[in-house]
């Protein structure tokens, strides 16, 4: 079949699509990093011998394959690699704590592990726990080397049959010290995501944000499955994000606001060519209205954000260029995915009203890996029986239909695109001897759109310095979940049933110049 054909079926596979779309592009670029170009053709075959591999080194169909390492173009065909051997891929941060990782590839089960060497020094005091056969994208000694490890050239793999609940693959939403959760995302999920006909064959991506993010994904592997090109930077910098859109002609780009906001702000924006720009997304973090007006006035091509949860249900999308009298919201709900507002007591709240946000939709995730207590915690279900996912977003409709969102229900930080939980903070924050209590909340920040701070009281007789207890947290967290600030405390606010008054926290902070 074409890639046309595979695309237009109600389910199919990433794997089968690229190698249809291989048969007929070839020589055309499929990925692009500052060292090599990798066309579909290499693509395809590449994939194979991945995938083979795999299957050599006893990763069956439905196990796991983890991947750990910076962005680059062998980085991407070991995902694809993944996928063609029916294994789920688990893509995990690298700004994680080495011990949060090997837990995350104990919690996955992963048989073979990628990485590269800044990931095998990061881990050096923890790779003797990791039990995984490791493979060296970049060819150092942090595992066997990744082109010795492959299988040879001209392998064909062994070609599992995909059902559509099978888990396409499990994305980490914490990576800290406490218990992380994998979301499960079925291949249903995906497919869903790349048909939705945003990226088309002619598309030139410039992909700046992590593979290992959802943010990031949702953009890449429809570019690659529509037959585009996906130019990829190791390490997000504005001078080079710019030079790289006019050298490619880049046409599509998915950013967090905080990249946004950087871009606007650097001096010599204007003199680049951006005018092949088509579109332009964002996702992950709360864009101010303000931002996106200045993006429509200074930067060619449309903008698009989408609201979400990396766990699916429902989300919503607001096209920005045909909607500039709504940028305060974040639009309505994406064709096929219904959302509702309910309240304390699970109950849909009329239209108007302020409520939880919960959505449906064809992509969503099976379930907390291994942890079926926190899945059922996060799902809502209709009084027609139907499954749900829960934001923990407070929301409102106004009389259009669009989505204004109010507040989090949960106290999750987004910072620069990263989820970062303040409990797995708090948790550390108490291991120090001299802590009695911690609460974290996040503040915004011009530079990360929010960032964390803490608010510490100390045990009766104990004594430690703000910055010391804040250098000593820091030096134990990983690098997305630093706190900005720490605040030494008589006692936190609370409730007349306890409960720690997180907003009053919230608004008696005076948040720094650089925070």
């Amino acid at each position: 079949m074409t890639p046309e054909e595979l695309l237009s079926q109600d389910f199919g596979t990433m794997a089968d699509v690229i190698r249809a779309q291989a048969a007929v592009l070839k020589d055309k670029p499929a990925l692009v990093d500052p060292r090599r170009v990798i066309t579909y053709a290499e693509l395809d075959a590449l994939m194979d011998r991945i995938a083979t591999a795999l299957q050599r080194d006893g990763v069956d169909k439905a196990e796991v394959a983890a991947i750990c390492a910076s962005t680059s173009a062998e980085y991407g065909a070991a995902f694809f690699g993944i996928l063609r051997a029916g294994a789920v891929v688990a893509p995990l941060a690298p700004s994680s704590t080495p011990e949060s990782l090997v837990m995350q590839l104990k919690d996955c089960g992963a048989k073979v592990f990628f990485l590269d060497k800044g990931v095998a020094e990061a881990m050096a005091g923890v790779l003797g726990e990791v039990t995984a056969r490791r493979v060296a994208l970049d060819g150092s000694d942090a595992g066997v080397p990744f082109e010795q490890w492959l299988a040879p050239e001209g392998a064909k793999p062994v070609l599992h049959e995909i059902e559509p609940d099978q888990g396409f693959n499990i994305i980490y939403s914490s990576g800290t010290t406490g218990a992380p959760k994998g979301i499960v995302q079925p291949h249903r999920m995906r497919w869903g995501q790349i048909r939705r006909g945003v990226y088309p064959s002619d598309a030139v991506s410039l992909v700046s944000t992590p593979l290992y993010s959802n943010t990031t994904l949702v953009s890449f592997l429809p570019t690659i499955t529509n037959g585009g090109t996906a130019v990829l930077i190791p390490k997000f910098d504005v001078e080079l994000f710019l030079k790289l859109s006019e050298k490619h002609r880049v046409t599509h780009a998915m950013l967090v606001p905080v990249q946004y906001r950087r871009l606007m702000a650097y001096p010599d924006f204007d003199k680049y060519d951006l005018s092949a720009f088509r579109m332009k997304f964002s996702t992950s973090a709360p864009f101010p209205a303000e931002l996106k007006a200045e993006v429509l006035r200074r930067w060619p091509g449309g903008l698009v954000e989408y609201y979400g949860m990396t766990e699916g249900g429902g989300s919503c999308g607001l096209v920005c260029h045909e909607y500039p009298d709504k940028l305060h919201t974040v639009g309505k709900p994406l064709p096929g995915h219904d959302i509702r507002l309910i309240d304390e007591d699970g109950r849909e709240v009329p239209r108007g009203e302020i409520g939880e946000v919960v959505g449906r939709s064809g992509a969503m995730m099976v379930g907390y890996h291994n942890q079926p207590g926190k899945t059922s915690d996060a799902e809502w279900w209709s009084p027609e029986g139907l499954r749900y996912i829960r934001t923990g977003d407070v929301g409102r409709f106004d009389e259009d239909g669009f989505l204004t969102l109010m507040d989090r229900k949960k106290d999750m930080i987004i910072s620069g695109g990263f989820n970062i939980y303040p409990s797995d903070l708090e948790a550390e924050i108490v291991r120090h001897p001299a802590v009695l209590e911690a609460a974290v909340v996040g503040v915004p920040s011009e530079a990360w759109g929010e960032t964390p701070v803490a608010f510490v009281a100390l045990k009766s007789g104990q004594a430690v310095g703000a910055e010391e207890l804040k250098a000593w947290v820091n030096s134990r967290v990983g690098k997305t979940q630093r706190l900005a600030d720490l605040r030494i405390v008589e006692g936190l606010p609370r409730s007349h049933i306890g409960k720690v008054l997180k907003r009053e926290l919230r608004d008696s902070y005076q948040v720094p110049a650089r925070a």
